[in-house]
């Protein structure tokens, strides 16, 4: 095993973090059934299109929808890892409130033009699409206010997900008017860890040892649960009531029964279209209809 070569985080300390931020995904983590899957009510026609269109399986496109509710809820917990993971870092602090991260270094932190601070306040953004202009100018405002009151420091929004390595000025509208400031920047993670570090190449050294690191706390015993999903099971258990139809369209009634079991021609309609007389069938994709919600 290759040696330890992040100068600014024990590995001790970032394996704790990355274990962290994987019980951050706490439910996310916890078995999908039918009911859970079908919670935010499931679009059956775009399932369908999705699955004929990207000629996958059933089973493919439903793990591809687990997947994308899993992931939809998880930009929180990525946030967490690429905010607290400052807690470790020399001169920082992750406050309970006010601002994501601050940074403070009595020998003073250069800025791009010349000025020379001792504090940084940050916002953090996943994404750098992530802000409307309402979320920017509030931002920014709270960023103005920051400077006003102490004129020793700067005030960063440090996106995780830039559109390319960058320290600028940050350039936005308030009140309908282009403002900028040259203490109120816009930095890539890249250049923020730069910053901190003193080393160019600091957040390319954590991504080299980040996987790693990940498979290691995932492999731990009994420290992550892997979800046991049940979905599909479950929608071949009522595609099976369909009886006398070829999978597909059995299939396609389960989904369809997802989000329309209530709606007007379905239900009992739909069983007498399909030539279905039974009326235990009828029963049972009631009963389902009612477990649905």
């Amino acid at each position: 095993m290759m040696g330890w070569n992040l100068d600014f985080i024990t590995e001790e300390q970032f394996k704790c973090h990355v274990r962290a931020t994987i019980m951050k995904y706490g439910e996310k983590l916890e078995s999908y059934d039918l009911k859970r899957f079908n919670s935010n009510l499931i679009d059956p026609i775009k399932l369908i299109f999705d699955k004929s269109v990207y000629r996958t399986s059933w089973e493919e496109i439903v793990n591809n929808e687990i997947f994308r509710q899993r992931d939809k809820s998880s930009n929180n917990d990525i946030g967490y890892f690429h905010q607290n993971i400052f807690s470790y870092f020399k001169g920082c602090e992750v406050p309970q409130a006010g601002w994501d991260v601050i940074y403070r270094n009595p020998e003073g932190i250069q800025m791009p033009d010349g000025d020379i601070v001792h504090t940084i306040y940050v916002e953090m953004k996943n994404k750098h699409n992530t802000m409307n202009s309402a979320s920017s100018a509030k931002t920014y405002i709270k960023m103005q206010g920051q400077i006003l009151e102490d004129d020793d420091c700067a005030c960063f929004l440090v996106e995780a997900i830039a559109k390319k390595s960058q320290n600028i000025k940050w350039a936005t509208k308030v009140d309908g008017k282009n403002v900028q400031h040259r203490l109120i920047r816009r930095v890539s993670m890249d250049q923020f860890y730069a910053i901190l570090t003193g080393d160019d190449e600091a957040f390319y050294k954590m991504c080299m040892a980040l996987p790693g690191v990940i498979n290691s706390v995932v492999n731990e015993e009994d420290s992550v649960e892997v979800p046991n999903d049940t979905v599909i099971d479950e929608l071949r258990n009522v595609a099976s009531l369909y009886t006398d139809q070829t999978e597909e369209l059995s299939m396609a009634m389960a989904v369809y029964m997802l989000g329309f079991n209530t709606y007007s021609g379905f239900g009992n309609k739909i069983i007498q279209r399909l030539g279905g007389k039974n009326e235990g069938m009828l029963k049972r994709i009631y009963e389902y209809a009612k477990r649905l919600g």
